[in-house]
């Protein structure tokens, strides 16, 4: 049995959540395997538990990052991952992101991305571009 001490960041309360693993633990991802029992306390609602399980057995993230825009009235759009991506795949996402410019106008929402490094998820823009 682990127990593992992290800050909850589904909300502004920042609950300290106290994890314990029950069951297998990969040595070199520190992650717990599927079938571990893990429980999470210290938090003040049902996104920290849920927080805290995904923490310790598949761990997600939303990426945030700018795309070079042409002819538009600024030179970057902020963009950022419609959902979020397993971690591991970040860097993946962010290199395919890298690669790509869009033309303006753009609209907010707009998908300039889809299926972002085989991920699922779809890249949106979070401006608004004007040609």
């Amino acid at each position: 049995m682990e127990e593992r001490h992290i800050t909850c960041i589904q909300c502004p309360m920042g609950c300290q959540l106290t994890i314990t693993i029950d069951g297998d633990i990969d040595e070199i991802t520190g992650l717990a395997s599927k079938d571990a029992v893990v429980t999470v306390t210290g938090n003040t609602c049902p996104r920290g538990e849920e927080y805290g399980k995904k923490e310790v057995t598949a761990p997600t993230r939303v990426v945030t990052t700018t795309i070079d825009v042409e002819g538009g009235d600024i030179p970057r759009v902020s963009v950022k991952t419609a959902s979020d991506v397993p971690k591991e795949k970040v860097f993946d996402v962010v290199r395919e992101i890298k690669k790509i410019k869009i033309t303006a106008p753009i609209k907010i929402g707009a998908v300039v991305i889809t299926d972002v490094a085989g991920t699922g998820v779809d890249v949106v823009a979070t401006k608004n571009v004007k040609a």
